[in-house]
């Protein structure tokens, strides 16, 4: 049994991360680390934990969600976002959505406040109106890097490589309260030049993100039409709830992934008891945990 009274594991995207970019990395991991801890030291929920901890790196330009993240083809920033209560198994999840700041915090409201599991475009953007969550301009979310990578590409031939963290930006989290609580969530603005109306892996239950009190809460990143086919956090979720080890259910979902689709991907994930685990098979992985002393232990 985990002797702390709460846990949580937060993640930036796992991609070849380059030198220049492991101290941004590194920060932002400990600024949602901060957001998440300090609602659970108020006796905050797991959702509530997870949800700042995504916000924080959906406002941080290091990382592909929310304002930084990639354009699509046309140019525009599209967001998908989902959110996960372990104890209950209700869900929110937004898609394609252009003129939201915070996803995480639209998906907590369909969460909360829909009979509906996830809204797309411009229907979610509708429901977030009507439920006072403000709409920014969709350039609000664009900026000149990636901008500058995007007409790079449409002068020429596109490339992965013109856009810093290519296609391994998503963020997530994972966390335990102190009431025995588990909740997960997911955020990312997607692969870059994408088709517009592009849906991948994140906002998908099972896919993306999956949280269940009698087995764990995991988030997911990597290659998101790799990670729907083996829909892989239900996958990691389902070890948990057989018996494995944290650290077994992260590594043999991401040897699934390679086998069965030869691509890459990474996740955390926190077991029931609030046992922290990630794996990943991409150069690096930005991501940091609670540990027991309540210091945070962070790996780019």
């Amino acid at each position: 049994m985990n002797p702390r009274p709460f846990s949580l594991i937060v993640h930036g995207g796992a991609w070849d991360i380059p030198d220049s970019a492991v101290a941004d990395c590194r920060a932002g991991i400990r600024c949602a680390l901060e957001a998440g801890r300090d609602v659970l030291a108020k006796n905050g929920s797991a959702l509530d934990a997870v949800q700042a901890a995504v916000a924080v790196l959906e406002d941080d330009i290091t990382f592909d969600a929310g304002t930084g993240s990639h354009l699509n083809r046309d140019g525009r920033v599209q967001l998908d976002a989902i959110i996960m209560d372990g104890t209950t198994l209700k869900t929110g999840a937004v898609a394609a959505v252009e003129r939201i700041r915070n996803p995480i915090h639209l998906a907590r409201k369909i969460l909360d406040s829909s009979a509906h599991i996830m809204l797309a475009a411009a229907g979610a953007e509708l429901f977030a109106q009507e439920n006072g969550i403000p709409l920014c301009s969709p350039e609000d979310l664009i900026i000149e890097r990636e901008r500058a990578a995007w007409r790079r590409c449409r002068e020429g031939k596109h490339n992965s490589h013109f856009h810093f963290g290519d296609k391994h930006g998503t963020v997530g989290a994972a966390a335990l309260d102190s009431s025995g609580r588990l909740a997960a969530a997911t955020s990312t603005g997607g692969t870059c030049c994408k088709f517009p109306g592009r849906v991948g892996d994140s906002p998908l239950i099972g896919c993306g993100c999956y949280a269940d009190a009698e087995a764990g809460a995991v988030s997911c990143t990597g290659h998101g039409e790799a990670i729907m086919k083996i829909v892989m956090a239900k996958s990691a979720a389902d070890l948990l709830r057989n018996g494995a080890d944290p650290s077994s259910a992260a590594a043999e979902s991401i040897q699934l992934l390679a086998r069965r689709t030869q691509s890459t991907a990474g996740l955390i994930l926190l077991d029931r008891h609030g046992v922290p685990a990630a794996s990943f098979n991409t150069p690096r992985m930005a991501y940091g945990f609670l540990q027991p002393d309540g210091s945070f232990l962070i790996t780019v």
